[in-house]
C-alpha cells in the first residue's frame, strides 16, 4: 500500500462534516492515488455508513449500473426501487434518486466515494442522455447526501463544473514528499534496511527515486519494490551500490513487458482512445517525444498540417491530459510516457543499448546533487498539473 496520505484525508473530512457539506473532487493522472485515498476513506468513516463505487468499471448501460448498485446497496432501497428501471433515462433517474436519496440504516446522510465518475458519459449514446454528466452533477450538488469524485481527466472535470455548484472543491492529488519516499522505500531509522543506510544516504536515494518518478506514486511505488527485488537478489540486502541503483532499477522497469512499461503503455492508450483524431494524435506525441518546449507553428511544420488543424489536434491531447501548454510551448504531461513513447513508438522493440541510452538520458538531468541538509518532509517535491478554474473552490 502506499504511504497514508492523513493531511490529504483530512482536508477531504473536512469537507463533508462542512455545513453544508462541499463535494471534494479530487484530480490526478493515473497512479496519482486516487483510488488508494478513496479506499482509506471508506474504512475511515466506516464500511455501514460510505460506499465506494468504480464507476469506471460498471458503467456499461443505465440499466445494468442501476441494478449493480442496488445489488450491492450498504444502504436500505425504497420498495419497488429495482423495478423502476425500465429504460435508459428512467433508469438514469434511478440511479440519481439512489445516490441523493439513500440514507443509512440510522436514517443519516449516506456517503459515496465514486471512482473515475466521468465515465458516466459512456451513456450519453443513449437515447434522452444527451446531458447525462451535467444532469449527474446537479443531481448531487441538491442532495443531502455526501460525496467524494475523483477523476484522472484533469482538463475535462475543470471544464464541467467551471458553471457548476459551489460545492464542488476541487483538490489536486498532491505529489509524495521525500519523508513518504523514504517510509515507502524502507531505508528510513524505522525501516528494514535502515541499520544500512545513514539519514544522507537514505535522502539521497529517496530524492533520486521521487526526481525519475515525477513525485507520482504508484511509480515511485514500483521503483522502491524494484529495489527491494534488486536486494533481495544480491544476497546481502542494502550492501552494494548496485543495490540501491535508483537508474538501474527504472531500466528494468522500462525492459519489454516490465511493469512501467505496461502501466505507461495503458496511459498511453487509455488516454488516445478518449480523445479524436488517432494517428494524428500519435504522430504529435512522437514529435513531442523528440523535442519538447515547441511551438505550434513548430509541430505545425513538423506534422505537415496547416496550423489551424494542429491546433486543434493539441487541444484533443490536452483535453485528455496527455500534453500541457506553458507560455504558448507544449510538452508530455508525464514524463515517463514520454520515455515510453521515445523507446516503444518505433517499429521494433528496444534493445538493451537502447534501453540504456535513453533511461540515461532521462535520469541525468533529474539527479539530485548530493547534499547535507536535514530532509525537508513538509514541502511536496513536485505540483501536479491543473490550474484554478473561476467560481469553483480549489485546494493545491
Amino acid at each position: 500500500m502506499l504511504t497514508p496520505r492523513t493531511s490529504l484525508a483530512r482536508r477531504v473530512t473536512a469537507a463533508l462534516d462542512a455545513s453544508p457539506s462541499r463535494i471534494p473532487v479530487l484530480l490526478g493522472g493515473c497512479g496519482s492515488g486516487r483510488t488508494t485515498l478513496l479506499q482509506l476513506l471508506r474504512d475511515r468513516i466506516g464500511q455501514s455508513v460510505a460506499q465506494y463505487v468504480d464507476v469506471e468499471r460498471t458503467a456499461t448501460t443505465p440499466e445494468r449500473f442501476f441494478r449493480a448498485l442496488a445489488a450491492v446497496s450498504v444502504f436500505p432501497l425504497a420498495e419497488g426501487a429495482e423495478a423502476a428501471a425500465g429504460n435508459a433515462r428512467v433508469a438514469f433517474d434511478a440511479t440519481i434518486g439512489l445516490f441523493g436519496r439513500a440514507r443509512t440504516a440510522g436514517s443519516g446522510p449516506a456517503t459515496f466515494l465514486l471512482d473515475e465518475f466521468l465515465e458516466l458519459r459512456t451513456f450519453e449514446s443513449f437515447p434522452g442522455l444527451r446531458r447525462v454528466i451535467y444532469d449527474f452533477a446537479d443531481g448531487l450538488a441538491v442532495s443531502s447526501n455526501r460525496f467524494v469524485l475523483t477523476s484522472r481527466y484533469v482538463a475535462r472535470t475543470l471544464r464541467l463544473l467551471r458553471d457548476r455548484s459551489a460545492r464542488f472543491e476541487v483538490i489536486h492529488m498532491p505529489a509524495l514528499t521525500t519523508e513518504d519516499t523514504i517510509d515507502i522505500l524502507g531505508v528510513g531509522s524505522d525501516g528494514v534496511a535502515g541499520a544500512r543506510l545513514d539519514p544522507h544516504e537514505a535522502e539521497y536515494l529517496a530524492r533520486t527515486v521521487l526526481n525519475l518518478a515525477d513525485g507520482r506514486p504508484s511509480y515511485v511505488r514500483a521503483i522502491a519494490d524494484e529495489l527491494a527485488a534488486m536486494r533481495d537478489q544480491s544476497g546481502h540486502e542494502g550492501s552494494g551500490a548496485d543495490s540501491n541503483d535508483a537508474v538501474a532499477a527504472l531500466m528494468a522497469l522500462f525492459a519489454p513487458g516490465a511493469r512501467l512499461t505496461r502501466q505507461c503503455g495503458f496511459s498511453y492508450e487509455l488516454r488516445l482512445h478518449r480523445a479524436r483524431g488517432y494517428g494524428a494524435l500519435k504522430a504529435i506525441l512522437e514529435i513531442l517525444a523528440e523535442d519538447e518546449g515547441l511551438t505550434l507553428t513548430e509541430i505545425a511544420q513538423r506534422l505537415q498540417r496547416t496550423p489551424g488543424s494542429t491546433k486543434d489536434y493539441l487541444s484533443w491531447l490536452e483535453d485528455v491530459d496527455l500534453v500541457i501548454s506553458r507560455q504558448k510551448r507544449y510538452s508530455f504531461a508525464d514524463p515517463l510516457v514520454r520515455l515510453w513513447v521515445r523507446l516503444y513508438c518505433r517499429p521494433a522493440p528496444p534493445t538493451e543499448d537502447d534501453l540504456g541510452r535513453e533511461i540515461h538520458r532521462y535520469a541525468l538531468p533529474r539527479l539530485p546533487p548530493q547534499i547535507e541538509a536535514p530532509i525537508a518532509a513538509k514541502e511536496p517535491a513536485f505540483a501536479m498539473a491543473g490550474g484554478p478554474p473561476s467560481g469553483i473552490i480549489e485546494i493545491d
